[in-house]
């Protein structure tokens, strides 16, 4: 369903007059209060989006200190399980999958006949690495657990936070706003793998007072200039193994997955529009050394 509805259209024309920042920093300070007031709104969130609470670390909804505790809740171990071949690309987040195939000279599907490019998304630097290869944007509801995982093994190379927007990433933003993920604030990590180097990049969105990461804490909200992170050099490498936490988001949004590497081959039990679950095997090498086919789901 790619067709967009007056509706839709009213509600992204009105996001371009509503306060995204001055409104997401305030529950960026009213999620973490910590009162027994955040009781009745959490136990109305698990009904309204039909959270699966037993899942959870936690499946107490009243033990959570704040809101923001709640929604960044880990799952249990064995809610979870990473796909064993370490030739695969595991789902770094649950969530929907929105697009997925191989993008040409820099430029990324993000809704059908909307494009953007790469040095948008990424900044120009990254983005060199970044011509041609594999993509996948996943969208995470409300009900999906907030925390990001390592797709396949690699060493951190470079950070990046963009300033920028914070429009709704719901289905119907992708449909109806050119360039979102390009204009919208987020947090690029640019990964050395065995099989070439991938991007996961986390994208901001109305509400979601922050981005973390493992190895730097609260990278959003900053100043409204990029930031840079280097690593590698004289301190120790941040390498992180498959299935390793890299990162959450409080309060929801959408995760980005790009790879240079083009002989990626998407996993057919996963069409666009699937639920994804953190772990499962969305993609797998192929062992040609010849360039595959242009297969999108």
């Amino acid at each position: 369903m790619n067709e967009t509805t007056r509706w839709e259209q009213c509600k992204t024309w009105l996001f371009h007059c509503f306060p995204h920042h001055w409104v997401s920093r305030l529950i960026f300070f009213l999620a973490r209060l910590e009162t027994r007031l955040k009781d009745p709104l959490v136990r109305l969130f698990i009904r309204r989006f039909d959270v699966d609470m037993s899942e959870a670390e936690q499946p107490d909804p009243e033990a959570y200190a704040s809101f923001d505790a709640f929604f960044t809740r880990r799952l249990q171990p064995q809610a979870r399980e990473f796909c064993a071949d370490p030739r695969t690309l595991a789902a770094p987040c649950d969530g929907k999958l929105l697009q997925a195939g191989d993008f040409e000279d820099g430029q990324l599907v993000q809704a059908k006949g909307r494009v953007y490019s790469a040095a948008d998304l990424l900044g120009a630097a990254a983005a060199a690495d970044f011509d041609s290869g594999k993509f996948c944007t996943i969208y995470l509801s409300p009900a999906d657990c907030h925390r990001v995982y390592m797709p396949v093994a690699g060493t951190l190379e470079t950070m990046i936070h963009i300033p920028g927007r914070l429009f709704s990433v719901a289905p119907y933003a992708t449909r109806t706003l050119p360039r979102l993920y390009a204009r919208n604030e987020r947090v690029v990590c640019v990964f050395n793998t065995e099989f070439g180097k991938i991007a996961v990049v986390l994208v901001g969105a109305v509400n979601v007072a922050a981005i973390e990461t493992s190895w730097h804490g609260l990278v959003a909200p900053r100043s409204q200039a990029a930031a840079f992170f280097h690593y590698g050099g004289p301190q120790a490498p941040v390498a992180l193994a498959r299935g390793d936490e890299m990162g959450c988001f409080h309060l929801g949004s959408s995760v980005i997955l790009l790879a240079e590497n083009r002989h990626w081959a998407w996993n057919p039990l996963y069409p666009v529009e699937t639920a994804l679950k953190i772990g499962c095997e969305l993609a797998c090498l192929r062992d040609d050394a010849g360039a595959p086919p242009s297969d999108t789901m």
